[in-house]
């Protein structure tokens, strides 16, 4: 994932998970030593002498002992994750555990973006587009439904990805609600939902997000 502005300035950037020992390092060294690091339950914060901030948000948190060691250590566990992708129009569920699939769902719905020229008028289309889009999110979560909530004893996390407002329509299926209330706080953005969508996903899942500032 491209750096991405935050609000209250600053970017965010994606560690994976094996790299985050050596990324600390190399932000130390680019500006001149670590001179504080706070730790809580759910990030720690590193100050190099020069006044910049790296802020690491803790996946599947909290940190029981906070320290950049016990996060270290925290993020390199094993763990089978959930994940959930969603997009008008397409959908990918799976079960993954080391980056790796172990059970998949993907399917896509035709959902118009605009009207097609002449003919229809707009209150038809809009109507045509508002029933395709409800089709595909309904089959959206039945596959969220037979492909993880069962499975839901089984994995450490859920991972959500893709439009919010889809996965917001989603979270209003009572069949879903188990798998809604395990959801890490951070949603993966992703392009159109497909087998390879959700490889790359798994990959994301367990790497870390980390709000970089300047002094």
């Amino acid at each position: 994932m491209k750096p991405q502005e935050v609000a209250g300035g600053g970017r965010a950037v994606e560690v994976p998970a094996g790299r985050l020992e050596g990324f600390f390092a190399r932000f130390a060294e680019r500006h001149g030593g670590i001179a504080a690091t706070a730790a809580g339950p759910d990030e720690v914060r590193v100050t190099a002498a020069d006044g910049s901030t790296a802020t690491a948000t803790v996946p599947f948190g909290p940190l029981d002992e906070p320290s950049l060691d016990a996060l270290l250590a925290h993020v390199l566990l094993p763990r089978r994750i959930a994940l959930l992708l969603v997009r008008l129009g397409s959908h990918s569920a799976g079960i993954a555990r080391a980056g790796r699939i172990e059970v998949s769902r993907t399917d896509r719905h035709l959902v118009q973006g605009r009207s097609a020229a002449g003919g229809w008028s707009q209150q038809r289309f809009a109507r045509r587009r508002a029933g395709q889009a409800r089709h595909a999110l309904q089959d959206a979560a039945k596959d969220a439904f037979e492909v993880l909530v069962p499975r839901l004893s089984e994995v450490d996390a859920v991972v959500l990805g893709g439009d919010r407002r889809a996965l917001d329509q989603l979270r209003a299926d009572r069949r879903l609600a188990p798998l809604f209330a395990r959801a890490e706080p951070r949603v993966l953005e992703v392009g159109e939902p497909s087998f390879a969508v959700l490889q790359e996903a798994a990959v994301r899942a367990t790497s870390v997000q980390v709000t970089l500032r300047d002094g």
